[in-house]
């Protein structure tokens, strides 16, 4: 059996900070050629990316991919929506839920599997100011007790 490379490209560490991930799903993401050099080479930009539903379809909005360095007058549109590939049964329960239930799906991270562009998506629920404080310093105490952990595990 062949090994499954998987390389992670770019994350989205804002994400995790904005939204309170539910669930996570893995689908593809169509890409011109210049666009995949771009990714290749960590171009991308994943502020305030969102996932919207249209005609059926989901489309990736407000990611932006750097024009690549070496292309020429075909370069790719860094802004352009992007489609996601997945099964019509995922797509049309990922649509319900984004507009029945007030979650959103956003972007997670990028990355290369056997050689093809896939997009970990997330489906999230907003955080409000307090809800993100509360996730800083409940991390910032764990943190210290990690770090008093070991110390006391070297005193020893």
């Amino acid at each position: 059996m062949q090994k499954k490379s998987k390389t992670t490209t770019l994350l989205n560490r804002k994400a995790f900070h904005d939204y309170e991930i539910l669930e996570k799903f893995e689908a593809g993401l169509v890409l011109q050629g210049t666009e995949v050099k771009s990714v290749r080479m960590g171009k991308v930009s994943f502020k305030d990316s969102y996932v919207r539903a249209k005609n059926g379809e989901l489309w990736v909005v407000n990611l932006h991919i750097s024009e690549y360095s070496h292309g020429s007058a075909w370069n790719h549109d860094p802004a352009r929506p992007r489609k996601l590939l997945l099964h019509h049964r995922e797509v049309k329960r990922l649509i319900g839920k984004i507009e029945e239930q007030g979650l959103t799906l956003v972007p997670l991270s990028i990355y290369f599997k056997n050689g093809y562009a896939k997009v970990e998506l997330g489906l999230g629920r907003g955080r409000k100011l307090y809800d993100k404080r509360h996730e800083i310093a409940k991390r910032d105490v764990n943190r210290d007790i990690q770090r008093e952990l070991k110390h006391k595990m070297r005193a020893h």
